[in-house]
């Protein structure tokens, strides 16, 4: 019995190991390319439901592009009935594994050759496509290795009459037991979050004559409901969106399965066979006897169930979006954050950069906020509340700064494109600029207090002065931030680097005006003026970050 774990646990492990270099592999390979693809979806409801097909086709994996989806809908890039489309399309796309698993040849002799394949542009070649597709091949290799010993693992289980009896317990012909299969199922795929682990499983114990084809058949209706877990894993502590968009994907298998079980055994049986009609002839060699060709049928089971699930939701879809979101409210106001974000969503790195990309979003919006609240406290408008606004949201964007770098760490360990990469730098470098500008609009929020706190205040011209850098800084800020509302911005860098030196000059123009004003006429005009001084600074500082913001996003400095 150990010797049988540790063959089968490995060889499971070794098949899910392939399925994740497999997908990380070909996701690196196709890059942004995928993101671009998948925004097809937008355009129709058939070009979704394609989009979700070819999509899986590519990665291998309809849970990788089911957190893509949510990712998708968390960003406003799609909305729940377009991801619906696009789900659909996912639960048709992953059968292509089963269909890979089912006719491959001597999987021991292909997974070696394909390893072999991938280990030599994996490790010989500097190119980082190369590099990639190394990757992917290594991942397939794995798959077929995985399948090989969870073959050889279950061979001895046949001489176990106990075993043999329990498996032989999940008859489909019965309710009971097709209800047991669909349980089982279902269970194991949510803990291993891998439908086709579950498809692999199962294809070997019908091929050894240990699980009825019935049976191992009617694990598609099991396995398609626990592979949504991957989407709750993603969703739980997300946006109400991506909740909605995780039900979606629960709810459309689970009636799917509902609707489709009672027509199991009497239609889809006897039409997935027919198409194979030696499923069930026996091949005997050195003594055992194997069914090797009931892989196909099985196969055929899943594409038929997602199929006619497919053309049963397809023109009901945006009323399927309509009741999901009557069942999970979303509230408009609702500001989801990096931290409550599940592992699953590294499975993607491009998407996890969109929804860094979010919070960049929002650090930018309230840093304009907070300019605009720090002029009324420079014109002395400002109530104390305000004043405490500043100061409070300053706090919280230090939180969510460091949110993005811990998240974005975690990217970064991940295997990701070039391009990836490059953009998690730059969104690393964004936030820490934006961190920065809230922290000086809170500097000039305490100098205003330190100098009323002296029983002082501005003098009508260091008040004019101070407003009209302020203003310039604003523009200056509302200009740079015009940029980043973009995905890919175009701007003129060499007219922004202009723009930061003139403002420049104008500051200290007027730093040097505040210091002609010290002078034997108003005793208390140094206090005063050192307060005033230290906001010019702070305002040469925002400046700088703006100006560093614009050459992050140009790729570099130019001028």
């Amino acid at each position: 019995m150990l010797s049988i774990f540790v063959i089968v646990g490995g060889g499971l492990g070794t098949f899910l190991l392939g399925m994740k270099h497999l997908s990380e592999g070909l996701q690196a390979v196709s890059g942004s390319g995928l993101r671009r693809f998948m925004s097809l979806a937008t355009t129709h409801r058939l070009a979704g439901v394609g989009t979700g097909v070819v999509s899986t086709m590519i990665v291998q994996s309809s849970s990788i592009i089911t957190v893509m989806v949510v990712g998708f809908v968390s960003s406003g890039l799609m909305n729940l009935s377009q991801a619906i489309n696009v789900i659909i399309g996912s639960n048709i796309g992953t059968t292509a594994t089963a269909w890979l698993i089912a006719f491959a040849p001597d999987v021991k002799m292909l997974g070696l050759c394909v390893v072999l394949v991938g280990a030599a542009l994996y490790f010989f070649q500097s190119q980082e496509r190369l590099h990639n597709i190394g990757l992917a091949f290594m991942g397939l290799g794995c798959i077929f290795m995985g399948l090989y010993w969870m073959k050889e693992g279950v061979e001895p289980v046949r001489s176990m009459p106990a075993v043999v009896e329990a498996f032989k317990s999940l008859d489909a012909t019965t309710a009971w037991g097709l209800a047991k299969c669909v349980l089982v199922s279902l269970v194991f795929t949510a803990l291993v979050q891998s439908s086709a682990a579950t498809t692999a499983i199962a294809m070997t114990l019908a091929q050894q004559g240990l699980l009825d084809f019935e049976a191992a058949a009617a694990t598609v209706f099991g396995m398609n409901i626990g592979t949504t877990m991957t989407a709750w894993l993603a969703a739980f502590k997300g946006s109400a969106e991506a909740r909605q968009t995780a039900l979606a994907h629960t709810l459309f298998n689970a009636v799917g399965t509902i609707v489709l079980i009672p027509f199991f055994v009497p239609v889809i049986l006897p039409l997935a066979t027919s198409f194979f009609p030696h499923y069930a002839d026996a091949v005997v060699v050195n003594g055992v006897t194997t069914y090797p060709h009931m892989a196909a049928p099985m196969a055929a089971v899943h594409t038929i169930f997602n199929v006619v699930t497919t053309f049963f939701f397809l023109p009901f879809t945006r009323q399927f979006a309509g009741f999901v979101a009557r069942v999970i409210k979303a509230d408009p106001s609702e500001k989801p954050h990096l931290s409550a974000l599940s592992a699953a969503m590294y499975i993607s790195p491009v998407i996890a950069c969109d929804q860094a990309l979010l919070e960049v979003g929002f650090m930018r919006d309230s840093n304009l906020e907070l300019l605009s609240a720090t002029r009324s406290v420079i014109a002395g408008e400002a109530e104390e509340r305000q004043e405490e606004h500043i100061l409070h949201r300053e706090g919280v964007l230090d939180n969510v700064q460091r949110e993005i770098t811990e998240f974005l760490g975690k990217i970064m360990v991940k295997r990701a494109p070039a391009a990836v990469s490059a953009r998690v730098r730059r969104l690393l470098r964004m936030s820490d600029e934006l961190e920065s500008v809230s922290d000086e609009t809170a500097a000039i929020v305490k100098a205003t207090r330190r100098l009323r706190k002296s029983s002082q205040d501005f003098s009508p011209q260091s008040q004019r002065a101070l407003l009209a850098v302020h203003d310039r800084i604003a523009s200056f800020a509302e200009t740079v931030s015009g940029f980043l509302k973009s995905p890919r911005p175009r701007f003129d860098l060499q007219r922004i680097q202009d723009e930061s030196a003139d403002i420049a000059r104008f500051v200290r123009t007027s730093r040097l005006g505040q210091l002609d004003r010290v002078g034997p006429e108003d005793p208390d005009s140094p206090m005063r003026v050192l307060a005033e001084l230290d906001i010019l600074n702070a305002y040469d500082r925002m400046r700088g970050y703006y100006l560093n913001i614009a050459e992050t996003l140009a790729g570099g400095k130019k001028g």
